[in-house]
């Protein structure tokens, strides 16, 4: 009861009574969401193209030689168009390339040669790029006067709309800083107010008022990313939502806990609100980088992709795409699950014996 009464009468509220908090909340899950959907664009870097390539031929080989760094990695064959698709679906390749056993000989007979191609259209800017180069290149055997006909097949995000998926990824890093500067800011405000000791006095256990103000902010970023997901994602870019909305809501609780963990630890050594704002940035600003949020992980120094293993906000970003864009089942999502939980124990319990010591 007395948790509640932190809560509610005391957090929330005085959360309400602070127009310019609750203005700024607001903006950063409506407006900011929409303005990276309508204008953020990504380029290829580090594309991996996998590949079937049943025609024993050179042709295929000629094409697959021209993809080559720094916007591509070198081409990996595999056996089966089910086993590329498997692939494409893990995230292990962005394209898949598929030479049926006739191409080569349709190609130089002076037939109708097919190659198909298959998109992993989440990262829709990138791969939408990526088809373009491998469409030039083909135009450029087009030039010898040799038939061939280009099917493309787009996975997970039909359309290319690249606007959906950079709504959903600044939602994800909107709810990373709020989270953090919200819970920092409910215990700093107290230092400013002069209120700090007279809260050490409350006949209350120190653990529960943690807690409790940890809470409420986690209950406000909750309520703003309902009103984010339902206006902006479903409303505004129509945002497919192939997976259980439930679950998403879920792991967005689980990682909120992780990122209020960081803002507790900014909280014990914040003296007043600009400083927080100074810190959440320093700290909060290369998790987002590692993570996924803006550059894809497969893109970066082979470092910064085993530091991006310690961002929670990466598997919180992958679980997410899969269960908006790749619909995957909830018992699939385990280790997505299983990244945010441990990383997300682990720096709320530093967090919370940080804040803890200042009771």
């Amino acid at each position: 009861m007395r948790i509640f009464s932190i809560i509610v009468s005391k957090e929330l509220l005085s959360f309400l009574r602070s127009v310019m908090l609750v203005l700024v909340v607001l903006y950063s899950f409506t407006v900011d969401v929409y303005i990276a959907g309508e204008g953020i664009q990504l380029k290829p870097r580090n594309v991996v193209v996998g590949y079937v390539d049943k025609t024993g031929g050179g042709i295929s080989q000629k094409i697959l030689s021209r993809l080559h760094k720094p916007e591509f990695k070198t081409p990996v064959p595999y056996t089966s168009q089910k086993a590329l698709s498997k692939a494409i679906f893990n995230k292990e390749a962005m394209v898949g390339m598929i030479f049926d056993a006739d191409f080569e000989k349709n190609f130089r007979s002076g037939k109708t040669a097919q190659l198909n191609l298959l998109l992993d259209a989440t990262s829709a800017s990138q791969s939408l790029t990526t088809f373009t180069y491998i469409q030039n290149i083909i135009f450029d055997f087009q030039s010898m006067n040799l038939p061939l006909e280009l099917k493309t097949h787009k996975l997970f995000n039909e359309n290319a709309d690249n606007h959906s998926f950079m709504a959903l990824t600044e939602l994800l890093s909107v709810i990373t800083l709020l989270v953090v500067i919200l819970t920092a800011i409910v215990f700093v405000k107290e230092k400013e107010d002069g209120t700090w000791d007279i809260m050490l006095l409350m006949p209350i256990d120190p653990k529960i008022t943690i807690l409790a103000k940890t809470f409420s902010q986690v209950i406000i970023v909750m309520v703003g990313t309902v009103l984010a997901v339902g206006f902006v994602l479903f409303g505004a870019f129509d945002v497919p939502m192939n997976g259980s909305f439930w679950a998403f809501m879920l792991l967005t609780f689980f990682y909120s806990f992780s990122s209020a963990g960081i803002g507790l630890f900014v909280a014990a050594v914040s003296k007043d609100v600009m400083q927080v704002a100074q810190l959440a940035i320093i700290i909060m600003m290369p998790l987002i980088f590692l993570s996924g949020a803006w550059t894809p992980v497969y893109a970066m120094h082979p470092v910064f992709q085993k530091l991006s293993l310690f961002s929670p906000l990466r598997y919180y970003i992958e679980g997410t795409e899969s269960i908006f864009f790749r619909g995957t089942e909830f018992v699939d999502l385990w280790p997505y699950f299983s990244g945010v939980l441990v990383l997300g124990i682990l720096l709320y319990w530093y967090g919370f014996q940080k804040i803890g010591k200042l009771f």
